[in-house]
């Protein structure tokens, strides 16, 4: 399991979202992204973002004016059994 980091400082609503679901994509299952913004709107926005896509929000802080959201990407979906 890796952690990649995700700057998307200065960057408004809906880019930073859109930044780390194409981050998010070339991670492996169970990767975290670190998705640094300063973007106020980004609170609800990744909160959303993992809720409707099922990805985990692990954590988020504040520090300097600086948001921090930990993600980890969801496990692949299962096979169906036939």
């Amino acid at each position: 399991m890796s952690e990649s980091v995700l700057d998307v400082k200065g960057m408004s609503c809906p880019l930073p979202v859109l930044r780390a679901n194409r981050a998010l994509r070339a991670l492996a299952p169970g990767d975290r992204l670190r998705v640094l913004a300063t973007d106020r709107a980004a609170m609800g926005d990744f909160q959303a973002f993992c809720r409707e896509t099922g990805h985990s929000l692990l954590a988020w802080s504040e520090e300097g004016g600086v948001l921090s959201f930990l993600i980890r990407k969801k496990e692949a979906a299962a096979d169906p059994q036939p």
